[in-house]
């Protein structure tokens, strides 16, 4: 032992080394309730010469207990943002005042009881009154989803904006944290790296992150999502979040933009979200999985149910003995541009009549192909999914169509809609429109007229049998396809054209003849096997309107007439029919051609069955994710929590160390006042 070691030295030593225990135990035991505090400990060093070396002190922990933790942090925020969105539509869809199945059988049934009494206008007013009601559900249940939209990019933004917060907090303290361990003299910055720790763990409930130690800068962290993107770099720059939108200015995308020294200012890069995890992700599953495609299965039914009746409608006669028109009005459509198409470019849409069965969930997207004198003569038109993905097909290849050919006014394009190039010029190839023909629509249908009058529960044909027939042979089945003026035999004025279809005559059981009003024959058939369909059977056009089935057999010489269904006020023929859409397959399932349509009550409920099942998933799953965190948090404690039953034994420890250090230095200095009193 040095000379120069001597027991004021040791005692000294020992007094401040019990003291820097004393301290860090007292810190620990303060710290007990506070969030993110990772205990600490002071390790004493002993000198070769006697009495006690430097106290260092440094951080308790384990880095695979805080990074386990950390993941599951993500896997709680993610299912639990996704559980609680997905639970109010749910919860929407399943309140039976919402409840479209009631709205859709309420009508049906009000139009079977009009359907027993045609001419009672009561009952007639009941139909439409129903039609309205039915029209409020599908507007509320598709105006509360509009507003969840809403504030999901509402707290698009406000996530957006806490996860960049907590990108440039972190960069910042790796700065710091940095600065003071350059010029440590062996402590840790404890509080800093604590702070530091916190905001990781809040940006890994916001997104799924990695987190490494660098390599080159001494106590700095490297902040990575999982996809690989980076956060936060050794020296502490960092990337920032940003919120942009293409052609729906609703539907919100995300891209890091770069803030590196040294980078160019307006570098960005795509996030893909279906890997983004954390509170963040879940917002865009949710988006993407539930409330995207629901919006538009809502529509998609609306639309079909709209568009059926209307066609329907128009297939029979209404009280006044004219043709009958539409009982609904659809809304118009329009082409949305994409980013690198001119805003000034109009393209307009609407659905086409009759097409109801076409119109899927899928948006449209339109792109110029060809351009002649500046306007489109050539498009393709894409499926796409909610989230803007392309629709697949059945061998899982996207659902594009090639060469379609527009001219001037509208063109019919697949899914059910027809488009309009409105803008006199400067189209060129390659631009880009986005229709949405289900989003919002449910919305926006309204009742094209309340006279009751106007529902057409007479078809405007009839059929009768020869009074002389002599066979067996009856007419079971009348049926209209086409009652447009301009393509069919009815001429707009009550009654049917001049060439018409108006007599079916046998000139034998198999053989017979279509003539019109004047006896002229319009077509001959021989050799029939059946009964059924007589016009299409005879081809030539004549089947384009309407047409009739017959039962039983002909002979030679029966004749059966079709004629104008005049003061017909009493028929109730289109009135079953349109009782009868409930029962059709009328809403397409999927783009898939070879998919099987379902009936309106079908669709819908696959819709709240969907919805019901992706909510109870997403509630097991949320139950299962805060289940690990648990544990994980249980281990992280287990190492990095203070205890307080350890902490009391060590104060106690301390304390008696300190008091026997001092009693070193009181004895040292008994011995050298023994001393100089010896010498006096």
């Amino acid at each position: 032992m040095s000379a120069n070691v001597d027991l004021f030295t040791i005692a000294t030593s020992g007094v401040n080394a019990s003291s820097k225990l004393l301290s860090t135990t007292s810190n620990n035991i303060a710290n007990v309730n506070s969030e993110g505090y990772v205990r600490e400990r002071s390790s004493v060093a002993h000198q070769l010469y006697g009495g006690v070396g430097r106290v260092t002190t440094e951080r308790i922990i384990d880095q695979f207990a805080q990074n386990q933790l950390r993941r599951d942090i993500t896997q709680v925020g993610e299912w639990e943002t996704f559980a609680n969105k997905t639970a109010a539509i749910d919860n929407m869809l399943a309140n039976e005042a919402n409840s479209i199945s009631t709205g859709l059988s309420d009508f049906f049934a009000s139009m079977q009881t009009a359907a027993d009494d045609p001419t009672n206008l009561a009952t007639r007013s009941l139909v439409l009154s129903e039609g309205e009601s039915l029209l409020r559900r599908l507007t509320s249940v598709s105006d509360f989803m509009s507003f969840k939209e809403e504030e999901l990019n509402l707290e698009f933004t406000s996530m957006v904006n806490r996860a960049n917060n907590l990108i440039e907090t972190i960069g910042d303290l790796n700065k710091s944290i940095m600065v003071l361990k350059g010029n440590s003299t062996g402590d840790e910055p404890t509080a800093l790296i604590n702070e530091r720790d916190n905001a990781i763990n809040n940006l890994a409930e916001l997104m799924d992150i990695s987190v490494r130690e660098s390599k080159n800068a001494a106590g700095s962290l490297l902040v990575n999502l999982s996809s690989g993107e980076s956060l936060v770099l050794e020296d502490g720059s960092f990337n920032l979040f940003e919120l942009t939108d293409n052609a729906d200015f609703m539907q919100k995308q995300l891209q890091l933009s770069t803030n590196f020294e040294g980078s160019k200012p307006n570098t960005n890069i795509r996030i893909t979200e279906d890997d983004l995890g954390g509170s963040l992700g879940g917002l865009f599953r949710y988006r993407d999985d539930i409330l995207g495609p629901a919006q538009r299965d809502i529509g998609q039914l609306a639309v079909s149910f709209a568009d059926a009746v209307n066609q329907q409608n128009r297939f029979g006669m209404d009280l006044d003995f004219q043709l009958g028109s539409d009982i609904f009005t659809l809304p118009e459509l329009t082409g949305l541009p994409y980013t690198d198409t001119p805003g000034t470019l109009e393209v307009a849409g609407q659905f086409t009549p009759g097409r109801g069965t076409e119109v899927t969930d899928a948006d449209i997207k339109v792109t110029v192909t060809a351009v002649a004198a500046g306007v489109p003569s050539e498009v393709t038109v894409e499926f796409l999914n909610a989230n803007g993905t392309p629709k697949l097909d059945e061998n899982n290849q996207p659902v594009i169509y090639s060469g379609i050919g527009v001219g001037a006014g509208y063109t019919e394009i697949p899914g059910g809609i027809e488009i309009d190039f409105q803008s006199a010029g400067g189209y060129s190839v390659d631009n880009e429109f986005l229709f949405q023909p289900t989003k919002y629509t449910a919305s926006d249908i309204s009742m094209a007229t309340s006279r009751p009058e106007d529902l057409a529960f007479a078809s405007p044909i009839r059929a009768e049998t020869g009074l002389n027939n002599l066979g067996d042979a009856s007419v079971t089945d009348t049926r209209v396809y086409d009652t447009n003026v301009a393509g069919s035999f009815f001429n707009g004025a009550g009654g049917l054209d001049s060439n018409a279809p108006a007599q079916i005559r046998f000139t034998s059981a198999n053989d017979y003849e279509v003539l019109d009003a004047a006896g002229g024959v319009l077509a001959t058939v021989t050799g029939a096997t059946d009964y059924n369909n007589l016009l299409a059977q005879a081809g030539g056009g004549l089947d384009g309107s309407y047409d009739l089935s017959l039962e039983g057999e002909p002979v030679a010489g029966d004749t059966f007439t079709i004629e104008y269904n005049t003061d017909g006020r009493f028929d109730n023929k289109n009135a079953l029919a349109l009782a009868g859409l409930q029962r059709e397959a009328l809403v397409q399932l999927s783009t898939n051609a070879n998919s099987t349509p379902r009936t309106f009550h079908e669709s819908y409920s696959t819709l709240v069955s969907r919805i019901g099942e992706q909510a109870a998933s997403a509630d097991i799953a949320l139950q299962a994710a805060e289940t690990m965190k648990v544990q994980s948090q249980d281990w992280f404690d287990s190492v990095s929590g203070v205890s307080l039953d350890e902490e009391a034994a060590n104060l106690v420890r301390y304390q008696q160390s300190y008091a026997a250090a001092a009693r070193i230095l009181t004895t040292a200095q008994d011995l050298f006042n023994t001393i100089l009193s010896s010498v006096r």
